[in-house]
C-alpha cells in the first residue's frame, strides 16, 4: 500500500492513501477532523467495527456535524497506526456494505 500523507496524531501514527487524500482536498477536510475521529477511536468510540481492524468513523463536514458528514474507512490499530482507506459523503452514499469494504 502506498501511503502518501502522514500526520502525527500523539503517540499514534496516522496516514492517508492517495485516493483519499484526493477525497479529502475535494472535500476541504482538515486533518484536525481525521485527528479527532483517531481520538474518538482511541476512547473506545468507534462508531462501526468492521473487524479484523477495518473501522468506520464519521467525520464533520465544515462548518457543521458528523451526522451528516462524511464517513471513512480506516485500518486501525489502537494506540500504534491508523491508516485512512476510503471516504464518503453520507448525503451521496448511504452505507457501504461487506463486499464494498473488503474491495476498498
Amino acid at each position: 500500500m502506498d501511503y502518501s500523507s502522514y500526520c502525527r496524531g500523539g503517540d499514534l501514527e496516522i496516514f492517508k492513501t492517495r485516493g483519499l487524500i484526493r477525497f479529502v482536498r475535494r472535500e476541504r477536510i482538515e486533518d484536525g477532523s481525521l485527528r479527532e475521529a483517531i481520538r474518538r477511536a482511541e476512547r473506545g468510540v468507534i462508531d462501526a467495527d468492521l473487524g479484523g481492524g477495518l473501522i468506520k468513523q464519521r467525520v464533520a463536514r465544515p462548518g457543521q456535524g458528523r451526522s451528516g458528514g462524511f464517513r471513512m474507512m480506516i485500518a486501525y490499530r489502537a494506540g500504534n497506526r491508523a491508516v485512512f482507506l476510503y471516504g464518503f459523503a453520507k448525503s451521496e452514499q448511504d452505507n457501504i456494505g461487506p463486499r464494498a469494504a473488503v474491495a476498498t
